[in-house]
């Protein structure tokens, strides 16, 4: 069996484990004890459910590299889990983000130790909870506590990501945002203000605000509810708010301005509250930076022309801390987030390569640095 059939089959066994975000806990287990299996060193759960492991590298006092990918998939307890194969592709929910990802962990460490490949730093692997939504990176925020900034840097796997090198994080800020009134009948009480009425106005002025081009700047309404019959004005309403930008300046311009708004929305009889729910610090490292042109060397070097993007992953707190991280995948495919989530098979050789490469040739990091 190959190590990208390894791969696959290790993948698969990690997406059968349910982990919705905040619910890690049993495929944090499970890896822990593939990760004790493998006779790993310092193989350990946080308070939270980040799970590490150490392989040693020859010199004690070198900076250690810290590859990682998150634990956490966006379906909620009880979604079915089934997995089927067709021409060419692997469906299954959470397969691509982020279970083949976590599989890749051991399919590095596979790779080293098939060509005897003897790091002089550690290599520290680390699986991690809270990424995804309400998760806010939490995992990662601890991780890189736990580590500091005396660090070679992160490399970060996102299953689906193949073909790209990530080196900018896009700041992100979510609200939760809620519109009270007193209500009442839509005949006798109109003329009397409604939530749903008022969260509306206040939507569109909210979406009426003019964002720039470059940097990439976004807003988008995800969510909205209220309301308890077609003749009742609605004493409550609630929507959530998501902010994006490539440059931290032009976020904290856009979240001034839609604060302004929801400040000055309030009025008697109306009361607007918006609470922060969510928040993504934004970072880059340079194009030139020695981490991202090893990334797009390793990528070249398996027959692959690099892209470099910018996203919203586990990188952005390192980044955002001016620790070097970059982010790169196992292979392609698509509906992420969906039931018809699937990965492409024959990619998944070449990504694995490329991310050993990577691994394999960062001591030329540790001395750049």
């Amino acid at each position: 069996m190959t190590l990208s059939d390894q791969l696959l089959d290790l993948a698969i066994q990690i997406q059968q484990v349910a982990a919705p975000t905040f619910s890690e806990g049993p495929r944090g287990e499970f890896v822990r004890d593939l990760f004790l299996h493998e006779k790993l060193k310092d193989v350990s759960l946080d308070a939270l459910g980040n799970c590490y492991a150490r392989l040693p590298g020859k010199q004690k006092r070198a900076k250690p590299l810290i590859v990682s990918a998150h634990l956490d998939t966006v379906f909620p307890a009880g979604t079915h889990l089934q997995v089927r194969r067709e021409a060419g592709r692997a469906f299954g929910p959470g397969l691509g983000d982020n279970s083949i990802g976590v599989a890749a962990l051991f399919g590095i460490l596979w790779s080293l130790r098939e060509r005897g490949v003897e790091l002089p730093h550690d290599l520290w692997f680390v699986a991690n909870v809270g990424e995804e939504g309400a998760g806010n990176l939490r995992g990662m925020r601890a991780v890189a506590e736990h580590f500091g900034s005396d660090v070679i840097g992160y490399l970060v796997i996102e299953g689906l990501g193949y073909g790209s090198v990530y080196h900018r994080a896009i700041g992100v800020k979510r609200y939760r945002i809620q519109a009270r009134t007193r209500g009442g009948h839509s005949w006798s009480d109109y003329g009397q203000p409604s939530a749903v009425h008022e969260l509306a106005a206040l939507i569109t002025e909210l979406t009426s605000i003019r964002l720039p081009r470059q940097p990439r700047t976004t807003m988008n309404i995800g969510t909205i509810h209220g309301g308890i019959g077609v003749n009742v004005l609605a004493s409550e309403a609630k929507c959530e708010l998501d902010l994006r930008s490539e440059d931290p300046q032009a976020l904290a311009k856009l979240v001034r301005q839609v604060e302004d708004v929801l400040i000055n929305w309030n009025r008697s009889g109306v009361k607007i509250q918006a609470e922060v729910t969510g928040e993504r610090p934004a970072g880059e490292i340079p194009p030139t930076h020695e981490m991202v042109k090893l990334g797009m060397r390793c990528l070249r070097e398996v027959g692959t022309e690099p892209q470099l993007i910018s996203g919203s992953t586990d990188a952005n707190i390192p980044l955002s801390q001016n620790i070097p991280a970059i982010v790169m995948g196992v292979t392609t495919g698509g509906g992420a987030h969906t039931l018809e989530e699937f990965i492409d098979l024959d990619p998944i050789r070449h990504g694995l390569e490329s991310l050993a490469k990577f691994v394999s040739l960062s001591e030329g990091l540790a001395v750049s640095f």
